[in-house]
């Protein structure tokens, strides 16, 4: 039996306004667009250009601490609120789909600013953390999510198609270099280079893209407006002739210093690497195409939940996986707790 739990009225209007098809935005490209008045959590959905559908932020750490400062009784990892509106619920999903049922992940060195210029090694980090993460404990916890279950769902038990556990979640790598990257990538435009990529590893129909993300890593000094100070990356999604296609903007996370994670918790100087990109990742997995998978009340999903926890359940830790050891965040489990929920880092 699928176990279904609703909201007040008022919560449900909300989130009626913010689950609109963020796709619709981006088959209008004409169409006017105004700033959306948000009162959830800081990471969310977002507005970022006018146009454009909207994008999932991950907060950096000062407006995640301001968050919790001004909000004290927000709960990002703590005790269940009454009748389940601290968990994450499915949306509907878009055209049916609103989870990846067998993630696959194409990383995207875009410009040929990577060209002998990476001073971090993030390519390497993105590579071996994205090839060793699939299967892993702490990623196991997307699969409690599916689609084809109604909305409003808390908790799929079996029922629906859920977002699989798989070790080949790294498909493969693209070093976009023949050309340069715009200095200051827009949105619009990452979501071109998403389209190109899905051209170029050969994924052309709807059909081969439904459970499909491209990152788009943009190379050191060349990151877009609002990283560092609003946000350490984003993903979302535009409509194609190749179908709809799910992509995370990764800007290169140390050049945001302690803003996007750099030394947290005392994991490292490049812990915001697997920090950020994982966030996206797991995400991607479970919301697809933003709103409309699995986001809770206030329009966080499994991520915005667990950001930036230093202590406590759920406070970012190193995992150890086959091709090394990477710090992550933990992420929102509804099961967590005989069904409580809470930020776990790993799932049975």
């Amino acid at each position: 039996m699928i176990r279904r739990e609703y909201a007040s009225g008022c919560l449900l209007a909300l989130l009626g306004f913010l689950a609109v098809s963020p796709l619709s935005h981006a088959q209008e490209p004409n169409q006017p667009q105004q700033p959306m008045v948000y009162e959830g959590t800081v990471g969310g959905l977002r507005v970022i250009e006018e146009g454009q559908p909207p994008v999932m932020i991950h907060a950096t750490l000062d407006e995640m601490k301001r968050f919790r400062e001004t909000h004290p009784n927000a709960r990002p990892s703590g005790v269940q609120a009454a009748n389940n509106l601290n968990d994450l619920y499915y949306h509907g999903g878009t055209g049916g789909i609103g989870v990846e049922t067998a993630p696959k992940i194409y990383l995207v060195l875009w410009g040929s600013e990577w060209n002998n210029n990476d001073p971090s090694g993030e390519a390497a980090i993105l590579q071996n953390f994205y090839q060793g993460v699939g299967g892993s404990s702490w990623l196991n916890s997307v699969t409690q999510y599916c689609q084809g279950v109604p909305s409003g769902t808390y908790f799929c038990n079996g029922s629906g198609t859920a977002a699989e556990k798989t070790n080949a979640v790294f498909a493969g790598v693209w070093a976009d270099n023949a050309s340069s990257a715009p200095s200051k990538p827009r949105q619009s435009q990452i979501a071109v280079e998403a389209v190109r990529a899905a051209a170029h590893f050969g994924n052309t129909t709807a059909a081969s893209n439904a459970s499909v993300q491209y990152v788009i890593a943009t190379a050191t000094g060349h990151n877009s407006n609002g990283f560092k100070t609003q946000y350490c990356a984003y993903h979302s999604a535009t409509s194609s002739t190749y179908g709809n296609v799910a992509y995370t903007n990764l800007p290169y996370i140390t050049d945001a210093g302690a803003s996007c994670g750099a030394n947290f918790n005392g994991l490292g100087p490049d812990a915001g690497i697997t920090i950020v990109s994982g966030h996206e990742m797991a995400e991607t997995i479970t919301d697809q195409f933003p709103s409309t998978g699995w986001v809770d009340s206030g329009g966080a999903e499994n991520g915005d939940k667990c950001a930036w926890i230093s202590s406590g359940q759920g406070a970012a830790a190193d995992i150890s996986l086959s091709t090394g050891k990477f710090p992550v965040q933990s992420l929102w489990s509804n099961a967590f707790n005989s069904g409580s929920g809470g930020c776990v880092l790993s799932y049975p």
